[in-house]
């Protein structure tokens, strides 16, 4: 299986700001990259070169074989593109924003009508097709935007936050048609902040955190780097916050993060809990819960950054 994207040394800044600072990467064909990481984090970015909306101020990036840069043209016409917010324009109807695509890449009429029909009827949309897109749920219109950059059945897919502003049905439902895209062979990069997210579609998962790559691999063996199983405790107070985490770090080898008023840190033996529950007590720390989990993407993302994916990072990049 070849290589569908390659990054090398890739840096891309705004205002002097790295918000991409020397990327390596690879995306096999047929297969779902999830890229992950708040915002700030460079992964708009990343999706505005590969899909030669802006240049890289240096490294090389390659697209189905062609670079972005020397190729750009070339590049865009194996590609697809969502972005954060749907484009489709809301006074059309459904059909006709399809049609209109269709024609602008150089279908007939009857195969614009056909390829329209086709994804409207694979994204369930053909009830409201006739419908003005203004009166679509904000699910349909996603659903839409997605049948949108398929009109020219691209080899390659770009889902930059494919699913934010959605409810978990029209998440769910979303998931579902990018699977099906995986099985017909497509190759989809997807950026997101949901963890949940990457942990169900993709094949592989990158780490970003400021710019750069801080992890890389399956889900499962993201899980591993921070151990099987995860401790956790709810505190009643969050003044005390610091006082719990600095009793159970002894116990268990490492300064637990801390996210609202629950403290996690990943554990080898449940032995530790009823060690961890009377050190909480004799410190005179009320416990609202404790317990043991399975490790989640979100403890790797806590252990590798000390902060939560969905926490905002301030840097110069825009959208990103």
């Amino acid at each position: 299986m070849g290589s569908a994207i390659r990054l090398q040394g890739l840096v891309r800044s705004y205002n002097g700001t790295r918000a991409v600072d020397g990327v390596d990467l690879e995306v096999l064909s047929g297969s779902i990259l999830g890229l992950l990481g708040p915002n700030g984090a460079g992964k708009t970015t990343i999706v505005r070169v590969l899909s030669t909306l802006i240049t890289p101020d240096a490294g090389t990036a390659e697209v189905g074989g062609f670079d972005v840069v020397r190729d750009a043209a070339r590049v865009r016409e194996i590609i697809g593109l969502t972005g954060q917010y749907a484009s489709v324009d809301e006074k059309l109807t459904g059909r006709e924003n399809l049609l209109l695509i269709a024609r602008l890449l150089g279908l007939g009429r009857g195969g614009a009508r056909r390829r329209a029909d086709e994804l409207l009827g694979q994204f369930h949309l053909l009830d409201a097709a006739n419908r003005p897109v203004q009166t679509y749920s904000g699910g349909m219109r996603r659903r839409l935007d997605l049948a949108a950059s398929l009109v020219g059945n691209p080899a390659i897919l770009f889902l930059d936050e494919p699913t934010t502003g959605l409810d978990p049905r029209a998440r769910r439902d979303l998931w579902s048609l990018v699977g099906e895209l995986r099985e017909q062979g497509t190759t989809v990069l997807l950026t997101t902040q949901y963890l949940d997210e990457a942990d169900a579609l993709a094949d592989r998962i990158v780490v970003l955190d400021r710019g750069r790559i801080i992890a890389e691999g399956t889900s499962a063996e993201l899980k591993e780097r921070v151990g099987g199983r995860s401790l956790f405790v709810v505190v009643a107070d969050t003044a005390r916050l610091d006082d719990a985490a600095g009793a159970i770090a002894p116990i268990v080898g490492e300064h637990p993060q801390a996210r609202d008023n629950t403290l996690s840190v990943a554990v080898t033996s449940s032995a530790v809990v009823p060690t961890v529950l009377r050190a909480l007590d004799q410190a005179g720390i009320e416990v609202v819960e404790l317990g043991l989990r399975t490790a989640s993407l979100d403890d790797v993302f806590l252990a590798l950054t000390g902060h939560a994916a969905e926490v905002t990072s301030e840097t110069a990049e825009e959208g990103a």
